[in-house]
Formats: C-alpha cells, sequence, structure tokens
C-alpha cells in the first residue's frame, strides 16, 4: 500500500511539473523549444490546442485515480472526468494535426500520430464504459488513457536523457515517438493484470 502511495505521489508531481511547463510554453511567447515558434506561427490552432487539453488532462489524472477521492467526492469525480473526456479531445485532435507534420518524417508522424489516435480511443473507451454503467472496464480504459496522457511526462525524460548519452538527436527523436508511450502501455497492462478494479459505486 505504501509503495502504492508512493508512485502515486512520484506521478502526482512529474505530471503537474510538466502541466506547469505546458502552461508556460502556452502562454510566454518564446518559451520553449525553437521549433514551438514554428508551430506557432503555422499550426496555432493544434498546438494551442494541444498544450491546454494535455495539461488539463495531465493535471486531472491523478486525482481520478485515486480511489480514496473517487469515493469520498464521486460527485467531483464525475465533473472532473467530464472535464477530462473534453481535455483529451482537444488535445489529442491537436496532436494528431501535429504529428503529420512532426520533425524527421514517417518514423515520427507514425509514432505521435497512434498516440495520438489510441489517446483519443482509449479515452472514449473509458467514457462509453461508464455510461453503460460497466465500472471495471471504465476503470481499465481509464488506466490505459492516463497511460497515454503521461506520454508527455516521459517524452520530456528521455530527451535529456539521450542527449546526456550524446545520442544523435534525430535518431532519439524518432525512438523517442514511439519509445515515450509504447512501455507506459505494456506498464498500463502490467498495472491491470495485477490490481482489482476499485468498488463499485452508484451510477446516475
Amino acid at each position: 500500500m505504501r509503495a502504492g502511495k508512493v508512485s502515486w505521489g512520484i506521478m502526482t508531481v512529474l505530471a503537474l511539473f510538466v502541466a506547469l511547463y505546458a502552461g508556460l510554453v502556452l502562454f510566454l511567447p518564446g518559451f520553449g523549444p525553437p521549433f514551438l515558434n514554428e508551430k506557432r506561427l503555422n499550426m496555432p490552432l493544434a498546438l494551442y490546442g494541444h498544450l491546454t487539453g494535455g495539461l488539463i488532462a495531465l493535471a486531472l489524472g491523478p486525482w481520478q485515480l485515486s480511489p480514496r477521492l473517487r469515493a469520498s467526492r464521486l460527485n467531483r469525480h464525475r465533473w472532473m472526468g467530464r472535464v477530462y473526456v473534453v481535455a483529451v479531445l482537444v488535445g489529442g485532435l491537436g496532436g494528431l494535426s501535429l504529428a503529420m507534420r512532426s520533425m524527421f518524417g514517417l518514423v515520427t508522424h507514425m509514432g505521435f500520430g497512434m498516440l495520438a489516435l489510441l489517446w483519443l480511443h482509449a479515452t472514449a473507451m473509458a467514457w462509453i464504459r461508464i455510461r453503460a454503467g460497466d465500472q471495471p472496464a471504465h476503470w481499465r480504459w481509464m488506466i490505459r488513457s492516463y497511460a497515454l496522457t503521461l506520454a508527455a511526462v516521459t517524452l520530456r525524460i528521455y530527451l535529456p536523457l539521450s542527449s546526456l548519452l550524446q545520442i544523435p538527436f534525430e535518431e532519439a527523436y524518432q525512438a523517442i515517438s514511439w519509445f515515450c508511450w509504447v512501455p507506459n502501455i505494456i506498464v498500463a497492462e502490467w498495472i491491470i493484470l495485477r490490481r482489482s478494479p476499485p468498488g463499485i459505486l452508484p451510477v446516475t
């Protein structure tokens, strides 16, 4: 139990840190890596949608996955869930548009494009299952959805790590376009297999 709380705490701190970073990119002109300036000029709607949706989803996800908060604040959990779904819809569509014009060609187009599509799919399935009253399936799909949301965190761990390892940026970026989310999904499936869904709560 204590290990679970520590893992949740680390995940939450990292998610909020990256959400803050996204907010700074969103509101401070010129903040962030140079290629963002080109996106600001040529794809502002996609960029701002992706940043806004992503930072909201990152910030809300940990609280939605907390069984204690879910049980004690059920109505708040439901409203935050609705906001999360809309945030992923906006962020995922923006991410899909950005993926089609990402740096370094087809490998990154496909890597980030698959991430956006699976993020949208997992979140839609979580919404569909809870609307059908299937809470265990909803929990499983939300684990997958937030694992994909956390690609924003793992991306920002792997990029500086690849620089420290002196891996050429183009090669690193192509690999990270996949590596930022594929291991996350594997970990999500491992969590789903190891843990039971939280207790069933009334559906209204």
